[in-house]
């Protein structure tokens, strides 16, 4: 099991939530030390919350992002990838949120600042409170009590923030922590990750849902049902290899900076071709490969 440095054990101590607003209840509380670190990490250039990509120098992952905006305004998607989340140099974040309603943009920017720093809060809290016995848990244990939490804190900050009207408006939220071996992926909404694999006789690469969509005509959905949240676990084989959406775009990418790019302007291509007669959505795509060229 992964544990934080010594330094950030503050991250344990409790966060609240005051007049629509994350507040440590100390100045050294864990979210101030979260939001220092993501500030770091933009320094460091492991941090990426707009179109481009990701390379750290100690990992061997690679991330590209890219998003488009539609005819409809304001682009409300927004995404993020933070490697070396916490300053692990095991675990990647990535999270992808796309806004609905008046209100959309202005929710997929809170979600995208809050989720991270949230997340790192609640892991080390989730560490801390199982720090006893840590071997009768699983990391896919830890990161869904983490996930759990962060998304029902972010719910509330959303329902009790002074400035925010989300009564019509909202965000889904896609996310995936990558550690070690092991893939969790949490969605909320119909945003939608799929893991690129070796097929059964080994000659090529076949895509797999790792997401379910939640829609309210979908059967066995609720309308009135929150969180519409799924936390999934995944391992995978050496020759596995993670690309989003479709396989054999990304696959036939040289470049892997190019890949979320490629994958936005085929989308493009798609909808001015089967839907001419309605106006094209932001499209955003997060590519986050596992394994160094």
């Amino acid at each position: 099991m992964v544990l934080l440095p010594a330094f950030l054990d503050g991250l344990a101590r409790s966060v609240s939530l005051k007049k629509g607003k994350y507040i440590p209840e100390d100045e050294d509380g864990g979210g101030e030390i979260a939001k220092s670190l993501m500030k770091d990490a933009k320094k460091n250039l492991t941090l990426l919350g707009s179109s481009g990509f990701v390379k750290s120098e100690t990992s061997k992952r690679f991330t590209s992002i890219c998003s488009n905006r539609g005819e409809k305004g304001i682009n409300q998607d927004r995404a993020i990838v933070w490697e070396e989340f916490g300053c692990q140099e095991d675990i990647t974040f990535c999270g992808m949120f796309d806004g609905h309603g008046p209100w959309g943009h202005v929710i997929t920017k809170r979600v995208k600042k809050l989720f991270p720093s949230s997340l790192l809060c609640q892991w080390q809290q989730t560490l801390a409170s199982l720090s006893l016995s840590p071997e009768c848990f699983s990391p896919f244990d830890i990161w869904k009590q983490s996930c759990l939490k962060t998304f029902s804190l972010i719910d509330l900050d959303l329902k009790i923030h002074p400035s925010i009207d989300s009564y019509c408006s909202g965000c889904t939220a896609l996310t995936a922590v990558l550690q070690g071996d092991h893939l969790v992926v949490a969605n909320a909404g119909d945003s939608r990750a799929v893991i690129a694999t070796t097929s059964d006789d080994g000659s090529g690469l076949v895509p797999v849902q790792l997401s379910v969509d939640f829609k309210p005509n979908i059967p066995g959905i609720s309308p009135k049902a929150f969180p519409y949240l799924t936390v999934k676990v995944f391992r995978w084989k050496d020759s596995i290899q993670l690309e989003l959406t479709i396989v054999e775009i990304v696959r036939g990418v040289k470049e892997r900076r190019k890949s979320a790019k490629r994958l936005v302007e085929r989308a493009m291509m798609l909808w001015r071709r089967k839907r001419r007669s309605i106006a094209m959505d932001d499209i955003s795509a997060l590519c986050l490969f596992f394994h160094p060229s």
